[in-house]
């Protein structure tokens, strides 16, 4: 694959694009004189105060460097080694966490589900549950849910709320990956609590690196009682920052007013974009209009390795059939202008 160039725009991942402005001007503020290390800093306290406000409720936040932190330690502390976390076969936290979550439980067995459009189901969560009850199999302990999932679609309120109705039947806690939480937010246009706490999330993992951050996921607890010792945890596992004042500061930048949501937004209409210039060519066949932020589409054979020849870069994804484009905060008009021209022209060459 050529290299890419420092300039340019790219549909892979949304952890490609830079820094939004307002994550940017918020940790140059923070650089200004001394703070206080290890979270005992200004910027530290507003963050979580804004997450509080945010959510409406007294939750406890933790910042760490990055999703795989988040996810596992925040499972580790609603697990103990002989229990299990039941999540869909798709999840992140079972393809693309190189067994952090079972390494930081020392041990718990992560259980998975088919279901379509990468979500867990309640019926799912009790097959689970009830296939066996006998010493030898892993204690269900958690439900894992992905809020956007990894096939991009989105977990609506009354989803997420079935969800947590079974889980507090069956004894279980529930945990959300929002490694793109901001993104099914605007999607929803509803309110973050309604597919949060409100619903029966007990600990959410926020995704800041996705939204136009340079690091930093932010672990809130709805359920204070379950962040008992966190901060140990957190320590142990090299997730206390120093200068924690640059994870903290570029949460500030965004929540302060508004701008997690208004990138969110943006990055989901040009993926609408996306789509819509796609869907006429010839041989590309979406798979499912967008969600959130990225396009699923089939291509024909030879197609994806013509135009990743012309630079793009972009993934044949793990979680489901076909090549996901994903947009950004950043994504402009021209980008996906490009690129469906480039891939009309790399298909049109193969049928002349």
């Amino acid at each position: 694959m050529p290299p890419v160039a420092p300039t340019s725009r790219q549909l892979a991942s949304d952890n490609y694009a830079g820094l939004c402005p307002e994550a940017l001007e918020a940790m140059q503020e923070a650089n200004i004189g001394h703070a206080p290390g290890y979270g005992d800093d200004r910027w530290t306290t507003e963050a979580a105060d804004l997450l509080r406000g945010l959510f409406e409720t007294d939750c406890d936040v933790y910042f760490v460097f990055n999703g795989t932190a988040a996810n596992s330690l925040a499972l580790a502390s609603l697990t103990r080694s002989y229990h299990s976390v039941l999540c869909h076969e798709t999840a992140h936290v079972e393809t693309d966490e190189c067994g952090a979550p079972e390494f930081f439980s020392n041990g718990t067995k992560v259980l998975t589900m088919a279901g379509p459009e990468g979500k867990v189901t309640p019926a799912g969560i009790r097959h689970l549950v009830e296939k066996r009850s006998d010493i030898h199999y892993p204690k269900p302990k958690v439900v894992s849910v992905t809020q956007a999932t990894e096939q991009g679609c989105v977990y609506s309120p009354a989803e997420l709320r079935a969800v947590g109705e079974v889980a507090r039947e069956l004894g279980l806690k529930v945990h959300m990956d929002g490694a793109r939480f901001a993104n099914a937010v605007a999607a929803l246009g509803c309110h973050p609590a309604d597919l949060t706490w409100r619903a029966g999330v007990d600990v959410l993992c926020f995704g800041g690196t996705k939204n136009g951050m340079a690091v930093g996921e932010a672990v809130v607890f709805f359920d204070r009682a379950l962040s008992a010792e966190f901060a140990y945890r957190c320590k142990q596992a090299g997730q206390l920052a120093s200068k924690m004042r640059f994870l903290a500061a570029p949460w500030v930048g965004m929540l302060r007013d508004g701008a997690w949501l208004r990138h969110a937004g943006q990055a989901n209409r040009q993926a609408l974009r996306l789509h819509a210039l796609l869907t006429p060519i010839p041989g590309v066949r979406p798979l499912r209009p967008p969600q959130a932020n990225s396009v699923f589409v089939d291509l024909p054979p030879g197609a994806a390795d013509a135009v990743r020849g012309r630079g793009w870069r972009f993934y044949d994804f793990i979680a489901g059939a076909g090549s996901r484009l994903m947009t950004a905060w950043d994504t402009s008009d021209a980008d996906l202008e490009a690129f469906a021209a480039d891939l009309r022209d790399v298909l049109g060459s193969s049928i002349r």
